[in-house]
């Protein structure tokens, strides 16, 4: 699934089951702070949200910049994955 970067709307998006999966984010210099991710009921449990933070850290390893994970899910996903001990700001 890919994970797309909308900043029109501040947010990584992924088309899934029922909607669109997505993460918020505000960027101040090299730094993305991401205060909520979403995930559509219909698709809740199904891995979707894991997938959705591996594009954004992906992403921002990629662009050289740093995730500061503000909502609780980025948060569990970064500590559960410390592959991604470089991009955490």
């Amino acid at each position: 699934m890919d994970v797309v970067d909308n900043p029109d709307k501040s947010r990584f998006e992924m088309a899934v089951p029922g909607g669109m999966a997505f993460a918020t984010y505000r960027r101040s210099g090299d730094v993305l702070m991401v205060p909520h991710t979403e995930v559509p009921r219909s698709a809740e449990g199904q891995g979707y949200g894991s997938a959705l933070m591996k594009g954004v850290l992906e992403h921002a390893r990629a662009h050289g910049l740093k995730v500061r994970p503000l909502c609780s899910f980025a948060a569990d996903y970064m500590r559960r994955h410390p592959e991604y001990a470089d991009v955490r700001g």
